[in-house]
């Protein structure tokens, strides 16, 4: 079996700004990249899952977040990262019902099966406590940040 560490987004692997859908706004965070090669390199999948409600919400459209996700591969590839997949949920409570968007753990249980991978190798890291409240719901280890932090300061707890 496979190990993996899931990525919340925003605030993450971005600059939370509070829904993020243009490239202009979009800006990885500090080290990022740095440190996703060194998770790579211990062998682990890397897998963002994500809630994008401002579609929903009308904020901007499904077709905005694709292209945002596209920009983020290609940055990431070029810099020898491989992201196996992105899961995100346009959906909000206010406006539609799901199972998909986090707290919820669809989407972790879905790439858990796909890639066959161990949930007790397995993390997940959030800036928000849905994202460890999805984790723990499929039993994935959550590690909860502080938003826009380098993930360099909690590497250690990924062994």
């Amino acid at each position: 079996m496979k190990k993996a560490v899931f990525l919340d987004r925003d605030g993450v692997i971005n600059i939370e700004r509070g829904y993020t859908h243009r490239l202009e706004d979009f800006v990885i965070l500090p080290d990022l990249l740095d440190v996703l090669k060194l998770i790579q390199k211990k062998g682990y999948l890397l897998i963002v899952v994500s809630n994008q409600s401002g579609v929903a919400k009308g904020l901007y459209k499904q077709s905005d977040v694709e292209t945002l996700h596209a920009f983020m591969l290609e940055e990431f590839s070029k810099n020898g990262i491989l992201i196996s997949e992105i899961y995100y949920c346009i959906h909000h409570p206010d406006v539609s019902k799901c199972i998909c968007r986090k707290p919820d753990s669809l989407f972790v249980e879905k790439a858990l099966a796909r890639f066959d991978i161990d949930e007790r190798k397995s993390y997940f890291i959030g800036d928000k406590e849905r994202d460890t409240l999805a984790a723990e719901k499929a039993g994935v280890k959550g590690i909860l940040i502080e938003a826009n932090i380098s993930l360099k300061t909690i590497l250690d707890q990924i062994n």
